[in-house]
């Protein structure tokens, strides 16, 4: 299955005056690497976030960010009277000048200590998770879902390049034959009138021998054959239903399909055939840009 590395999911829900808000991005990577952005309170579910990312990506950044916020009166703070009293006795054993200070017991509220959390950390977690947990499911299946979008229109490219590609290779494939025939063709008569002008004359064997070395030395029959086959493997792998990655399988076969080219290409001596590489080349370039993108 055909998925891009770059997409977008989000989800949000209000529980108990609680709104609690997820959001997904990812981004293109050769590995995974994720970066889990929370509020220190819940700072404890970063691994367990960073699993369920694992479980349904394989390649890309991910960035996965989750707040909430409390408009309930659960999100009030509780005052520590023990500690404010402290502060408040402290501050009035001070004398400036032999004048005690002024208490402003509002101003001691901020002091650390004063104002405790409005709950015990295991009980924030385990709310947190029970809200976070199925918002995260429902954004990663939204980026999921944007990733296929996006990479079904890449493999639509991918296949014009494909069709591109192939039809330059039967040019070369009716264009090798020729070539033969043609150096043939040349050699012939150039031999013939280089001795026609000494009065010499050459063994038809030695003719024989002389294109048949160059046959070899030019031959890419096989270099076309598995092109063709690379070819033929890449659009089955774009059509797979397997929910596997391919993209690096896809960047590996391209590889190999620039291989054959650029053999092709220094190996035939022809205009046409050399043309019609070039050609192939490019259009193998544009197909390594665009799977780049692909998980």
């Amino acid at each position: 299955m055909v998925r891009s590395m770059t997409g977008y999911g989000d989800a949000s829900a209000t529980i108990d005056g609680v709104h609690y808000f997820v959001e997904v991005r990812s981004l293109n990577n050769k590995y995974f690497k994720a970066t889990i952005r929370l509020a220190d309170a819940f700072q404890g579910l970063e691994a367990e976030f960073e699993s369920r990312l694992r479980e349904k990506i394989s390649r890309g950044t991910v960035t996965l960010n989750a707040r909430c916020t409390d408009t309930s009166a659960q999100a009030a703070h509780e005052i520590n009277a023990k500690a404010l009293a402290r502060y408040a006795e402290q501050v009035k054993s001070i004398r400036v000048e032999g004048q005690a200070l002024n208490v402003d017991l509002g101003a001691l509220l901020a002091l650390p200590g004063v104002l405790q959390p409005p709950a015990n950390e295991e009980d924030l977690l385990a709310r947190a998770r029970g809200a976070f947990f199925p918002l995260v499911e429902k954004a990663i299946a939204g980026l999921m879902a944007m990733r296929q979008r996006e990479g079904a229109v890449v493999a639509e490219e991918l296949r014009g390049q494909l069709d591109y590609i192939a039809a330059r290779l039967g040019i070369v494939r009716e264009r090798a034959p020729a070539v033969i025939a043609e150096y043939e063709n040349r050699l012939r008569q150039r031999i013939a009138a280089l001795l026609a002008d000494a009065g010499l004359r050459v063994e038809p064997v030695d003719i024989i021998r002389e294109i048949a070395s160059y046959a070899e030395r030019t031959d890419i029959a096989e270099e076309i054959q598995r092109l063709s086959a690379h070819v033929d493997q890449f659009r089955e792998l774009l059509g797979s239903s397997d929910a596997r990655p391919i993209g690096r399988t896809l960047d590996f076969l391209a590889q190999e399909m620039l291989r054959e080219a650029n053999t092709i290409a220094s190996k035939s001596p022809d205009a046409g055939v050399s043309r019609a590489a070039v050609e192939i080349k490019g259009a193998i370039d544009r197909i390594k840009e665009q799977v780049q993108n692909l998980e």
